[in-house]
């Protein structure tokens, strides 16, 4: 576990937020400084062909020793969410936690609440990390990163262990939606993946959410305001008006959960002549997309209507899909993650994820991927931490399945 804390916390000590709208690939430098690191690491351990591409993508394999067995792949992701800052993070190791709210050193209003993270209740005496209140963990998903090289490891001292070839898979900007651009199915070669990039412990995430991004640019007109009378069309508050008029009391995070979807307007920027919104469009269900988008649609035909001189656009691209819908390809990978989960003395639970993973992509694109949890919580939040002991099991899960996949053919 020491080894694991170690790489945990070393790893979180990198800055590797992910950058919208950045016009290189990865976003950020601090990705490529993230995959050289991992990529010595992965050389340290003498898995074969280590590397780390233009992308920042690394790769490495766990040799197989058992004829015929399956490749698999474990996957995650280096970057950290660009929602709240992750430069200079100081890691802070509670030791015996117990079991009562959390005040943050850094910052002292920052606490974590029990009332408000129910899985503090079942923590007491374990080992927690969280951060100093002042910047987020990054155990999104770092804890995935150190989880995926603690159990490669573990294999690679351990030749006893029988199992197929498993690809370590590190990718770069997951969380702005572009984590599997320049993944290459053929070169990973495997049957079923895993992205390990899920909170809490012995979580099977098979559904996830069908996502699109709606782009509203919205067009006035610009003039000196002294003599603006009858001329000037003010983008800012037709920009107030549009999400004014966006459903609030249905269709919106403030107001949903379960499997109901939302749109979430995140990003507003410009000025009198030009305001562009970007807004979030998720369901589990991929055909109610357009419905979503034909909402924005008509907000935007009926304003132009009240206010002829303006011209609102709403361009939608799509980011990914349920993976629900293709993990029928392989059903042996969700059956053997459900069997690797038991084979550690825990409860395995299936969820559907509000929200998505590498895998949602990797699956669309024919490679079934289930999502594996490795112990993190309130992620993206000064108020994020990780458990270590829910670690340390998701590492003892990948290596039974290492296991149960060598049995397979």
């Amino acid at each position: 576990m020491d080894t694991l804390l170690d790489r945990f916390c070393r790893y979180v000590k990198v800055e590797s937020t992910a950058v919208e709208d950045a016009k290189t690939y990865p976003s950020s430098p601090g990705q490529l400084d993230m995959g050289r690191m991992l990529a010595d690491e992965l050389k340290a351990n003498k898995l074969e062909n280590v590397s780390m591409d233009e992308h920042g993508i690394v790769m490495g394999t766990v040799p197989g020793n058992v004829a015929g067995a399956p490749t698999t792949c474990w996957c995650s992701h280096v970057d950290t969410s660009p929602e709240y800052t992750a430069k200079n993070v100081k890691p802070n190791v509670i030791r015996n936690y117990d079991g009562k709210d959390i005040q943050l050193a850094g910052d002292k209003t920052k606490i974590i609440k029990v009332s408000e993270c129910s899985a503090l209740l079942t923590m007491k005496g374990k080992t927690l990390i969280t951060t100093d209140g002042t910047t987020l963990l990054g155990a999104d998903d770092k804890a995935g990163v150190a989880v995926i090289m603690t159990a490669a490891a573990h294999l690679m001292v351990h030749p006893e262990i029988k199992r197929g070839p498993i690809r370590v898979l590190y990718t770069c900007d997951e969380e702005i939606g572009h984590g599997t651009d320049h993944l290459d199915l053929k070169k990973i070669g495997a049957t079923a993946a895993y992205t390990c990039d899920g909170e809490d412990e012995g979580n099977i995430e098979n559904e996830t959410w069908s996502a699109n991004l709606a782009t509203v640019t919205i067009t006035g007109k610009n003039i000196h305001p002294g003599f603006a009378k009858d001329r000037m069309t003010n983008a800012i508050r037709l920009a107030g008006q549009f999400l004014e008029r966006m459903p609030w009391h249905r269709l919106a995070p403030e107001t949903t959960e379960g499997r109901n979807g939302f749109l979430h307007p995140y990003v507003i920027d410009g000025g009198v002549p030009e305001v562009r919104l970007k807004v979030l469009l998720r369901t589990f269900v991929t055909a109610e997309l357009e419905e979503q988008a034909d909402v924005l649609r008509g907000i935007a035909k009926t304003l132009m209507a009240e206010h002829p001189a303006a011209v609102i656009k709403v361009d939608v691209t799509e980011q990914y899909r349920n993976m629900k819908e293709y993990l029928a390809k392989e059903p042996r990978a969700e059956k053997l993650a459900e069997q690797a989960i038991k084979n550690v003395g825990i409860t395995p639970k299936y969820q559907s994820i509000r929200g998505g993973t590498d895998g949602s992509k990797l699956s669309e694109k024919g490679l079934p991927t289930p999502n594996l949890s490795v112990g993190m919580h309130n992620f993206h939040s000064p108020l994020e931490f990780a458990c270590l002991e829910q670690m340390e099991s998701a590492v003892k899960v990948l290596v039974e399945l290492a296991q149960l996949w060598g049995k397979e053919k």
